[in-house]
């Protein structure tokens, strides 16, 4: 989440209602390199947790290294995961986990023409004319 879009704000409304409480696994900067490029993020770690923190529909925000958050799910051991609807359920990292303790693996649909590499380049593109 470098940059907050709608689509962002939908899937967290969508997860907030699944259970009692909305943790929020969150990348860190060295784990955004490693799988989306040198230039990400755009915005560093801590700023992109505040953001994250400060909105009413989250409890809690737990920035992780690895480039999945299947440490983070074993750990803590959530009764749901909820992911954005470019996933699909059996490709959720840390769904096994969850539906091995009776949990429940959602998927909220995207908000169409809303992601983070779609605004970078309009914005580069709008920077370059």
């Amino acid at each position: 989440m470098a940059l907050l879009h709608p689509g962002h704000v939908d899937v967290l409304l969508g997860a907030r209602v699944e259970g009692a409480a909305l943790i929020v696994g969150l990348n860190s900067d060295a784990s955004v390199r490693r799988l989306k490029g040198p230039t990400r993020p755009v915005r560093h770690q801590d700023e992109r947790r505040a953001v994250l923190a400060a909105l009413e529909m989250v409890d809690a925000v737990v920035i992780f290294d690895q480039d999945t958050p299947a440490e983070l799910v074993a750990r803590l051991q959530p009764d749901v995961i909820v992911k954005g609807g470019d996933y699909a359920p059996d490709t959720i990292v840390g769904a096994d986990v969850v539906r091995a303790r009776g949990g429940r693996v959602v998927v909220i649909p995207l908000v169409p023409g809303q992601s983070t590499t779609g605004i970078i380049a309009k914005l580069q593109d709008d920077a370059a004319s």
